[in-house]
């Protein structure tokens, strides 16, 4: 599931709320059922932020996924299948410090896949990304996602990801929910309109896939 919406519409602070990062005021935040406040819950959830770059100790990157593995059964191989769908196997001696941005933005992602988590949450995952790296590692999050049968929440900028790799998403605007859903029937001319305040119309590209062409910002 993607969260779309503006800058400032409260994305990243919804995907906090959901992992306890940030305190909730009113509800509760159920996962498959139950509430996930208690720590036992807790530790199903895992939330990868943007800043990857903090989140690193002192270990090379194949020490850095034993760790967060938890040592579990098959944790060498879970981890050297993760690095190398992420194109990281020939730097897993390397200490994340002297790898590139995305490389780190990998580094985090492998991470958080190897808990094996029951909801994964990932803030902006591609902003570090080159073009080829952003599809690659939608394709790699989605297989994984159907694989182990888990629900992962992607806060995403680009609408034109949302429409290829999400099953649903959830549009806000300055903290409220626009829409949720199919992003086919979500991503339209008038929420675009609305909540990104441009004149923007979704297509079929030759292929058939659907993707958003933005013709003008909205004069306000």
């Amino acid at each position: 599931m993607g969260f779309i919406g503006q800058n400032g519409a409260g994305k990243t602070t919804l995907a906090q709320i959901l992992c306890g990062l940030v305190k909730q005021t009113k509800g509760q935040i159920l996962l498959e059922g139950k509430n996930t406040r208690p720590a036992g819950r807790l530790r199903e959830i895992y939330y990868c932020g943007n800043d990857t770059g903090t989140q690193f100790f002192t270990a090379s990157v194949w020490e850095e996924l034993l760790l967060q593995s938890g040592f579990t059964e098959n944790r060498k191989e879970r981890a050297a299948h993760l690095l190398k769908e992420f194109g990281l196997y020939a730097y897993r001696d390397t200490h994340p410090s002297a790898m590139s941005g995305g490389q780190k933005q990998l580094v985090g992602l492998a991470q958080s896949l190897i808990r094996r988590p029951a909801l994964l949450l990932l803030d902006e995952p591609l902003s570090a990304l080159d073009l080829n790296y952003q599809f690659h590692v939608m394709d790699v999050v989605s297989r994984e996602t159907r694989r182990r049968n888990m629900v992962t929440l992607v806060v995403l900028h680009d609408i034109n990801i949302a429409l290829r790799h999400a099953a649903q998403v959830i549009m806000l605007k300055e903290g409220k929910l626009i829409d949720s859903g199919d992003p086919q029937t979500v991503i339209h001319a008038e929420s675009l309109a609305q909540v990104y305040g441009v004149r923007g119309r979704v297509e079929r590209c030759a292929q058939g896939r659907s993707m958003v062409i933005v013709d003008g910002a909205i004069e306000k």
